[in-house]
């Protein structure tokens, strides 16, 4: 299968990204752990979106597309996939679908909903540690003992964009954005949409449900 996992910032997408491709047996793949293998790797395409982002530009969508399309076609993934942060845009989810049109296109879009404001609070409590990067959050996940790691004892702190007013900017721009690519699917017809507020045990038995 050909699966689509679509949602806001702090929806819980990537959390069942693992589960779903368990489910259905094929790999899954973040947008985002995706440049980061071409940037460590120093890929053609790594070092084309890298001359971007050292601008503080945005990646163009082509290089993302072709980013993106190479680990599709690469022959692990014959079987199918999990797509996770992509696309983005419409102009990325067009172009996806005109490179699978020949292979039958996406089977299904699962879309993770949750209110702003829940999404707000599960991102603005997020912590690392400065050392491990082990991630904690201040409400459901705490350390033991608090400005410190339980598994290295580092610092902890906040990144930037999980501040609450960079949180909003970033849930803006989502909508802004993804929104219309949600539309596009919905008039297609091969959306399922989820409860992502819900416990991670209870989306798992959605998931399940959902996809027989």
């Amino acid at each position: 299968m050909k699966i689509i996992l679509m949602g806001p910032p702090g929806s819980g997408k990537g959390t069942q990204a693992s589960f779903v491709a368990s489910l259905v047996q094929v790999n899954s793949m973040s947008s985002g752990d995706l440049f980061r293998e071409n940037l460590a790797n120093d890929t053609e395409l790594g070092k084309l979106a890298k001359t971007y982002m050292d601008q503080g530009k945005y990646v163009p969508d082509d290089v993302t597309i072709n980013m993106v399309m190479s680990w599709i076609e690469d022959s692990e993934n014959n079987g199918g996939f999990i797509l996770d942060g992509f696309p983005r845009t419409l102009s990325q989810a067009q172009a996806l679908d005109d490179r699978l049109n020949g292979v039958g296109g996406i089977d299904k879009v699962i879309l993770f909903n949750v209110p702003e404001l829940e999404l707000i609070k599960r991102l603005s409590g997020r912590i690392l540690c400065r050392k491990c990067q082990t991630p904690y959050h201040k409400e459901f996940s705490p350390p033991t003992n608090d400005g410190a790691c339980d598994k290295c004892g580092g610092d902890l702190f906040q990144r930037d964009d999980d501040s609450e007013v960079v949180v909003k900017e970033r849930l803006k721009v989502y909508r802004q954005e993804t929104d219309p690519v949600v539309e596009r699917y919905r008039g297609i017809g091969n959306i399922l949409e989820i409860d992502g507020s819900l416990p991670i045990r209870v989306v798992e038995k959605s998931l399940r449900t959902a996809l027989g």
